[in-house]
């Protein structure tokens, strides 16, 4: 199973043509499981500019798979300690949502597809899996 980062759900949906957007359509063509997260619903509802996308965007959005946090308490600690480590190591996360996804990825053992230098620095210090071909 995949969590797909908002970074490809919007290079896919502009129709863009790069490494993790054909990785995403590999995902779609062999019915590999994927889903998102609440985080990542946000931050594609939030970039929309009209309402009828919005509205179109939300509908689609809710039709998908989504990946919870399992603990309304822990797994936020545990994303704050993930931000921590990589400071302590002088990596610098520029979202503290992404530490979020990484948790969401950790909690449920998923693949993260994303396209994203974020992840790649986190990598450096939590190990997670990575969706590739």
């Amino acid at each position: 199973m995949v969590l797909v980062d908002t970074s490809v759900l919007i290079d896919y949906f502009r129709g863009a043509d790069n490494p993790a957007v054909k990785r995403f359509q590999f995902i779609l063509d062999n019915g590999i499981p994927f889903g998102i997260n609440s985080f990542i619903y946000q931050e594609l509802l939030q970039g929309v500019k009209t309402e009828k996308d919005f509205r179109r965007l939300k509908q689609y959005l809710d039709t998908q798979t989504f990946y919870s946090l399992k603990d309304a308490r822990e797994s936020f600690a545990q994303a704050a300690r993930i931000y921590f480590l990589c400071k302590k190591k002088g990596i610098t996360v520029s979202s503290t949502i992404d530490c979020l996804i990484v948790q969401t990825v950790l909690e449920h053992d998923l693949y993260l597809l994303h396209n994203d230098k974020d992840f790649e620095r986190i990598r450096k210090v939590v190990k997670f899996k990575v969706f590739e071909l």
